[in-house]
């Protein structure tokens, strides 16, 4: 069977400078902006009241026990389980008991859930706006431009990830696209930011959109609207359900085959 002869398509070298170089330094300069946008428009985390911070704390002492039981010994697993089942339930660590039983408060009542609404509104802003404002720009002036054609052979199933914009069925998929390029650079730009800004402070657009969610860890089991007393309770019953087991049990006679076996 006789091979097709390779696809070629005669391009303007000038393409190369100005369509994937312009687009490239825009992604780039567009995600340094954006980190040191985001660092601007962050507010300081306000300090958690004592009660708070007993509350968060009794139901992450409990999950951390749950998750490590097989490092302690049956009684010291038991007295803790049974403190923390017995707490759980009665409500001991509860910032506000007088209010076990009803319904969460309005989010929207609350400064402490609006002032996280409004960081995550911030950071998707930042998000929203320079992608939103590139698009437009690519569409506007570089849309149906084939920029540059990949050294490797690919699938038809690229094509039309990879030539975005260019309503061609007969061309290699190999080609890509300015929109195409756009889209790569959006995902694999990572490495760049890491050099530029570091490891830490890196301009990751999904890092960043994750991150407005609000602080680590905290406001995922006690954001707006969720009844802590539902939460301690269903950390009782799961510590409940705990079958004990210990990497010391029998440790001694573990050793012993061991040396005899030698």
């Amino acid at each position: 069977m006789a091979q097709l002869p390779p696809q070629t398509i005669h391009r303007d070298p000038q393409l190369f400078y100005w369509i994937l170089l312009p687009i490239t330094a825009v992604m780039i300069l567009t995600g340094v902006l954006r980190y040191y946008a985001t660092v601007l428009m962050q507010t300081p985390p306000k300090k958690l009241d004592q009660k708070s911070m007993k509350e968060q704390r009794s139901l992450m002492h409990g999950i951390a026990v749950r998750g490590n039981y097989h490092v302690l010994s049956a009684p010291s697993f038991r007295s803790r389980r049974d403190y923390l089942t017995n707490a759980y339930e009665t409500g001991a660590f509860l910032k506000d008991p007088e209010r076990r039983g009803q319904p969460p408060p309005n989010p929207m009542t609350d400064p402490g859930a609006m002032d996280g609404m409004m960081g995550m509104m911030k950071n998707n802003m930042a998000m929203m706006i320079p992608n939103t404002l590139i698009m437009s720009w690519i569409n506007a002036f570089f849309s149906g431009f084939v920029i540059i054609k990949l050294p490797f052979p690919l699938t038809i199933k690229f094509k039309s990830m990879l030539q975005a914009g260019v309503a061609t069925k007969e061309m290699d998929p190999r080609w890509m696209s300015s929109i195409s390029w756009y889209f790569l650079c959006y995902f694999g730009l990572q490495f760049v930011f890491n050099f530029l800004l570091g490891n830490e402070n890196a301009a990751n657009q999904m890092a960043q959109q994750m991150a407005g969610m609000g602080p680590q860890g905290a406001p995922q089991m006690f954001g707006p609207g969720v009844d802590p007393d539902k939460q301690f309770k269903a950390e009782a019953e799961n510590l409940a359900v705990v079958e004990h087991y210990s990497v010391l049990d029998n440790v001694e006679d573990r050793l012993l085959e061991g040396i005899k076996s030698r």
